[in-house]
Parts: structure tokens; sequence; C-alpha cells
């Protein structure tokens, strides 16, 4: 198995107390089996109180309820007192991990740091040259590949290169890899998947368009799926109708850290064109938001913690994109041209 993860990955450092926006606020703590089970070992009033934490939610999983917003378990420092008591290794899988996510595409792992992290985000930012990737051999026999894995890495592939070419504006660049992906899409749907190479090798052609773009439609569609903290719908608002601009680097490494955690994905549902402006528009909301009352790094965590761990947010901007004609491909096609 071959394991892929950004350059700037084995940088990371969580920041613990001085976090400005812990991940033990706000998201309920999910227990895995195996440390609920180690629980039950605990003795003393740690012990104890694990034991008396332990919840089943509404789904049936194991967590830790909120307790004023906050994980039951961070103490007035801001850190967590089983990590502090028991070591590391007492934490939940997903405190561990976190930031951390993996996925796992049959003979290929790729690991990124979400910048839901203020940490993750800041190392993100932080770069100046084009999102680089890194690769090592994990031991063990490879996976049988999906037929639809190649195709699709060479996609995403030719997006990066397409993103980095800094001869052209980025905004033109971000309109030619949409152009790729409806192209890409239609043979899909066709099932020439086996033709996705040979486009890939075309000269892509962007056309001129004259309709309304994406936003402020994008914020209305944002203020109605499901909503993580209060004051994100204000955030929204201010930035409604915004024209900052970042750097063009920020806005491509934005751009490339979305494709990066979601284009693959269409290996699942097909929806490679739904997943491609998905990554679009989450870059340029975030360029929005930022400048007004954040810097961009908060912009990008706040926008990634409301919108990357929701599947159901995910997946109802999909199917907002797939049928609503407010966010056809025209339209993106235009909020980019039109500057």
């Amino acid at each position: 198995m071959l394991r892929r993860f950004p350059a700037y990955y084995h940088e990371f450092r969580c920041l613990a107390g001085s976090c400005p926006k812990s991940c033990c606020i706000g998201w309920e703590v999910e227990i895995d089996d195996d440390t609920a089970a180690a629980y039950t070992g605990i003795s003393g009033a740690l012990g104890e109180e694990l034991r008396a934490h332990l919840t089943a939610d509404a789904d049936g999983a194991l967590c830790f309820p909120l307790e004023g917003a906050r994980c039951p378990f961070l103490d007035s420092d801001d850190l967590c007192r089983i990590h502090r008591e028991l070591g590391q290794e007492l934490t939940s899988v997903t405190c561990r991990e976190h930031p951390r996510f993996t996925e796992d595409f049959g003979p290929l792992q790729e690991i990124s740091l979400s910048a839901s992290c203020p940490e993750a985000a800041r190392l993100l930012l932080a770069g100046r040259e084009p999102l680089t990737f890194c690769e090592e051999a994990l031991p063990g026999d490879n996976e049988e590949s999906d037929p639809w894995l190649e195709p699709l890495l060479t996609v995403r592939d030719t997006a990066m290169q397409i993103l980095s070419d800094t001869s052209r504006p980025i905004r033109q660049r971000m309109a030619r890899i949409l152009a790729l992906a409806l192209s890409a899409q239609m043979l899909l749907d066709e099932e020439r998947i086996e033709d996705l190479d040979a486009l890939c090798r075309e000269e892509i052609h962007v056309p001129e368009v004259s309709v309304a773009g994406v936003f402020p439609d994008f914020w209305d569609a944002l203020s109605e799926l499901e909503i993580l903290e209060q004051d994100w719908l204000p955030l929204l608002d201010s930035a409604r109708d915004s024209s900052h601009h970042l750097p063009e680097i920020t806005l491509e490494r934005l751009t490339e850290y979305f494709l990066f955690r979601w284009l693959l994905k269409a290996i699942n549902d097909g929806d490679l064109l739904g997943r491609m402006q998905l990554s679009i528009a989450s870059a340029l909301t975030v360029e929005r938001l930022a400048g007004r009352t954040v810097t961009p790094e908060e912009a990008l965590y706040r926008y990634c913690r409301e919108i990357e761990h929701c599947e159901e947010n995910i997946d109802s901007l999909l199917e907002t994109f797939r049928w609503d004609e407010r966010f056809s491909p025209e339209r993106f096609l235009s909020e980019l041209q039109n500057v």
C-alpha cells in the first residue's frame, strides 16, 4: 500500500491549552469500543467519573455528552484530564487522531490534516508554494484497486497541475479545472471511464458565459445547513456582500486542499463534478469570509468546522449543486470569470 500526505503533515503539533478553537469544545467526544472497555478497569475517582459520563447517543454510539458545550474532562486550563492523568493511549481514537483524517482507496491511503484545526489551518496557509505531497510505502500486500481509482487520480493530478500553473491568474486556473471536471463527468455518466486519460491530455476549452454567479446565493445554501455554532450565521451575514480577495497562492492552496480532501470520494458516488464545485465554492467562501472580521486562518477553520465534519451538510450541498440551477456549472464559471 502507498500512503500519501501533505508535505507539511509532520510539522503539526497540537496547541493544547493555547488553541483558539479547541476540538474539545462544541463537539461531543465519541468513544470507541476498545477505549470504553479499558475504562471499565480504571480505578479511583477518575475511573468512576469516566464510567458515569459514558453515554450512548441517539445513534447508539458511545460518547461523553457536553457540559456547557465542553467535554466534561476538559479542565480549567483547557487541557484533557484523561490525557494528563492516564496518558494519551487512554483517550479515544478520535481524540488521539484528530485532526488527522485517513481515507483508504484499496492500494492507496491518503492522510490529511483537517483545516477545522487552527494549527492545521495555519500550516496550510503559511506555505508560499503550491501544495505538495509526500509518499511512503506501507508494509503488507496491496488491496485490489477499484477500476475508477487510477482514472480519477489522473483527473485530480491534472487539476493540481493546472492550479500550479502561475502563468494564468488563479481564477482562470479554477475555471479550467471546473471545465475539466464537467467534461470528465460526461464521460463518467456515459460509462467511458477509459477515456479520462485521453481527456486529461487534451486542451481545455472554457466557455464564456453571461449569467449570474453563485454568490450571494451560496450564502443561503450554507445558512440552511445544520449549524454547529450559533455565531456562524452572523459571520456569514457579515461577509454576504464581501468582495475581498486573498493572495493568489493562498486561494490556490485552499483549492488544492479541498481537492485533496474530497475529489477522490467520487469513487463512491460518481459525483466528480459536484465535488469539484464543492472544492471551488469552499475556497471562494473562505476568501469572502476572510478580511472582514476574521483572519484567513480563522475563516478557514470556522468554515471547516461547520462543513467538513458533517457528512449530512456535504451531501446536502452536493445534492443542491446537482439539482438547483442557481449552482449550475455555468454559474460557477461566471463567478470565476466576472471579477
